[in-house]
């Protein structure tokens, strides 16, 4: 069966054949039939390194007794097969099952190159959602709970000669309220904010070859005062006499270089002569290659960029290398309609960033789900402000158990992300209830903070605040007057409006933003099936233009705040209040609503 889209790319295997001969069309075929090819970790690239996406053999398991009738094993039988990286409940899955699955099991051969022989094999999950267990040849392998975050178990020493057969088997059960699921929904329709529910493998799962000592990951430290960029690498058994050299390039010419022992823990510095910023209007990346060296041999070497930029909260400012930029953010879910929680291409993530950019925004929230590290490589490149969130519902925010759950998955993401100068705000939380045990907020922005000194930390997004750098409101009142009236007073030099006073933190004097407003409800046309947005659907694009701008303005025009959030970028599913439809398709001339977004914010001035 040719899936979508592979006729163009056959048609490109044909071409090639023609030009190049069969061994080229060859290697161009195998590529064509494996989806999202690149290298899902731009940050920590090798050059050894096999993509296990495509073809693998698939069983629903409904009654999660799998592993007791030996499906783990490698003769057990599979009656269907799934097209990874995509859920199951997507098309491009060739699955399409959207109903509840409580558990789901995954199998295909490995063969590992010969080349390989000698070397430390790992094999990484850039996220299944959401209990993983893991088998070769019918030997546990590793497990892993977190739905969001990447993983990896080390192959070395269980990879037998010739081919082994890898399983993996996913459980998922969202509506038991103990583990975060996003915007996944709890009931079997669609409704309102929450949409079709992503199980099981979702993101890349590839092989990689290192050394028998290798850099498992760095943090890079931009130090604009001092023009020099300091690095903390954790390297894997390092040996006596093991060294560490970074190079820092720009443009292809070495600018800076250093050469450390492997073991010593500490970290170290790279002088950057006339170090060129990261920013909105120029995003520049350095070129970063770590390589381990034992006795003039290469054990491991990896690619990586980096920015520099720094992020700092004065006052009420939120500056950005010491410069006052207003955040004009749109808030961004990351589903499509054919992939639901992943892009059908790497080309359909840098597409979102550009076509926010195209009506205005610098920048998204990036909202209840943990996006993958491709989006943020695209952020990083063209400049893109962004707000790391972590998808709490669906967890029960009042149980001290729900510690357990949130925190290490949290803290994983805060690790793969560091290095990403695009993300300038941590939110960890969104729309708490009530109840929620306030040292679960606490908690988690204290360990944030800890784990990353160097971005402001937003506790929790709208409603309840407990400990936080700056201080957000909701607020979606369609009336324009009405809107501006709430923030009137903050602007004549009084106290700023608070969604839930009686239970939440005063105003401490942090930055202050509405990041989150609009989701102007804009369907016309639409034949069937529920739609669902905030407040009356305006009566023509003249009245909607109308109310954005004065919602707007209104945000733009009071020098006490450092940024919007617009919801939404583009509909999903039900839910119509996007600027373009979920097929990415604009609803409204992107130039005027560039202009009303572009426009000088008293903050600026």
């Amino acid at each position: 069966m040719i899936r979508p889209g592979s006729f163009h790319r056959l048609l490109s295997v044909s071409l090639t054949l023609a030009c190049l001969g069969l061994f080229a069309a060859a290697t161009a075929l195998r590529c064509a039939d494996i989806p999202r090819p690149e290298h899902p970790e731009p940050q920590l690239e090798r050059a050894d390194w096999i993509n296990l996406n495509g073809p693998w053999e698939f069983e629903l398991d409904p009654g999660v007794s799998g592993e007791a009738r030996g499906l783990q094993n490698a003769g057990a039988a599979f009656s269907k097969t799934i097209n990874v990286p995509f859920c199951p409940e997507s098309r491009l899955s060739g699955i399409a099952n959207v109903d509840f699955m409580s558990s789901v099991w995954y199998r295909r051969t490995l063969e590992i190159p010969e080349a390989w022989q000698g070397r430390r094999v790992l094999l990484h999950f850039g996220a299944a959602d959401y209990e993983t267990k893991v088998w070769l040849d019918g030997e546990p392998v590793g497990d892993h709970r977190g739905g969001y975050t990447p993983f990896v178990f080390e192959l070395t020493g269980k990879v037998k000669p010739g081919r082994g057969v890898l399983v993996v088997c996913c459980t998922d059960d969202l509506r038991a309220g103990v583990q975060p699921a996003g915007k996944q929904c709890p009931e079997y329709f669609s409704a309102g904010c929450s949409y079709t529910r992503t199980t099981g493998i979702w993101q890349t799962v590839w092989l990689e070859a290192v050394g028998r000592s290798y850099v498992k990951s760095f943090r890079v430290y931009p130090d604009l005062t001092a023009g020099a960029a300091l690095f903390n690498a954790s390297v894997v058994d390092p040996t006596p006499g093991l060294r560490l050299k970074a190079v820092v390039s720009a443009g292809g010419k070495k600018v800076g270089e250093a050469v450390v022992p492997a073991g010593q823990g500490a970290p170290f510095s790279v002088k950057i002569p006339k170090p060129r910023l990261w920013q909105i209007s120029d995003p520049f990346l350095y070129d970063l290659e770590l390589t381990l060296e034992q006795d003039g041999k290469v054990v491991d070497r990896v690619k990586s960029y980096f920015g520099m930029r720094e992020v700092t909260v004065e006052g009420i400012n939120v500056l950005l290398n010491g410069k006052k930029v207003f955040q004009r953010l749109v808030l961004d879910q990351g589903f499509y309609p054919e992939g639901i929680y992943t892009a059908p291409t790497d080309a359909d993530l840098k597409r979102d960033i550009e076509l926010s950019q195209a009506v205005g925004f610098n920048g998204a929230r990036l909202h209840q789900k943990v996006f993958e590290p491709r989006f943020l490589y695209w952020a990083d490149r063209l400049g893109y402000l962004c707000w790391g969130e972590f998808p709490n519902w669906g967890i029960d925010h009042a149980s001290p158990a729900t510690l357990e759950r949130v925190l290490p998955e949290w803290l994983t993401e805060l690790e793969r992300d560091f290095n990403h100068p695009s993300i300038v705000m941590w939110t960890p939380f969104n729309e708490t209830p009530r109840d929620t045990d306030p040292w679960l907020l606490r908690t988690v922005y204290l360990a944030t903070k800890a784990l990353d000194p160097t971005r402001p930390v937003h506790d929790v997004s709208g409603f309840r605040h407990v400990q936080t750098d700056i201080y957000s409101v909701h607020n979606y009142e369609g009336d324009p007057a009405k809107f501006a009236a709430f923030f009137e007073p903050f602007r004549a030099g009084g106290e700023p409006w608070r969604f839930d006073p009686e239970h939440d933190a005063p105003y401490a004097g942090q930055p202050y933003i509405v990041d989150e407003y609009g989701g102007i409800w804009w369907n016309p046309g639409q034949a069937g099936g529920p739609a669902w947005g905030y407040g009356g659907r305006p009566r023509s694009v003249e009245e909607y233009l109308q109310r954005y701008r004065g919602l707007t303005d209104a945000l733009l025009d009071n020098p006490k705040m450092f940024g919007f959030c617009f919801t939404q970028l583009y509909d999903i599913e039900q839910e119509v209040n996007g600027i373009y439809t979920y097929e990415r398709k604009p609803k409204f001339d992107s130039a005027v609503l560039r202009a009303i977004n572009s426009r000088q914010a008293a903050y600026e001035k």
